[in-house]
């Protein structure tokens, strides 16, 4: 699959030297809520889906929206949609392209 990283006009002046991309990394999830990964239609867009914690996923392409990153993903070659970058573990490079700590909720008392 091409990568291709998609940017407003305003947001290339202020990221596009700095902004490293994740395109084509093999990823996996790691949602620190401790719940499966919501996948969506667009950034903030209708949820499609969800995956699960340890999922594999390939980056096609990735935005910020509103100052947070989404990233599309595809498994097995086949495109699921987009999920909030923040909750994948992506090797290697950049720190800032790390998931969020893992911190699952426990049971209530």
């Amino acid at each position: 699959m091409r990568c291709k990283t998609i940017t407003a006009a305003t947001v290339v002046g202020v990221f596009a030297a700095g902004m490293a991309s994740a395109c084509g990394a093999e990823c996996v999830v790691a949602d620190p809520t401790g719940t499966p990964l919501n996948v969506r239609a667009q950034p903030n867009g209708q949820i499609l889906s969800t995956l699960d914690n340890g999922l594999s996923v390939e980056v096609i392409a990735e935005t910020w929206t509103g100052g947070k990153r989404w990233v599309e993903v595809a498994a097995n070659g086949e495109t699921l949609g987009w999920v909030f970058g923040n909750f994948l573990d992506c090797p290697g490079g950049d720190e800032k392209l790390k998931s969020a700590p893992m911190r699952p909720r426990s049971a209530p008392p």
